[in-house]
């Protein structure tokens, strides 16, 4: 390679050597996060409608149950643990959002099943 070429290869711990991997990793990482109340994780109960990775660093859209649930900061904070816990993970940005508002139809139909919903 010449000194005017340069490598398409992604530098390890850079944003694009991350986010080859880290959409799937941070979907599998996000089921260990349960809402305590319920019991279930946060993936399956719908409540994470987003997640992606700008710039290196891991942006989760996530909604409650209920704006007034009070487990929020726990299951929030949780989230963040777990991803920053990932491998090469950098930053991480979760965010809280209504729109759209969460309902029961969020569930995964076979834990709606479950649940006899």
């Amino acid at each position: 390679m010449t000194d005017q070429q340069e490598s398409n290869e992604p530098t390890p711990g850079s944003a694009e050597a991350f986010s080859d991997v880290g959409v799937e990793q941070a979907r599998l990482a996000l089921r260990k996060v349960k809402d305590p109340e319920l019991n279930l994780n946060i993936m399956d109960l719908g409540l994470v409608y987003d997640v992606r990775v700008e710039n290196g660093t891991i942006v989760v859209d996530m909604s409650l149950t209920s704006p007034g649930c009070p487990s929020g900061p726990e299951i929030m904070g949780e989230a963040e643990r777990v991803l920053k816990a990932l491998p090469g993970a950098g930053n991480v940005a979760v965010n809280l959002v209504w729109s759209p508002m969460w309902s029961p139809e969020r569930i995964e139909p076979r834990v709606r099943a479950y649940m006899g919903l």
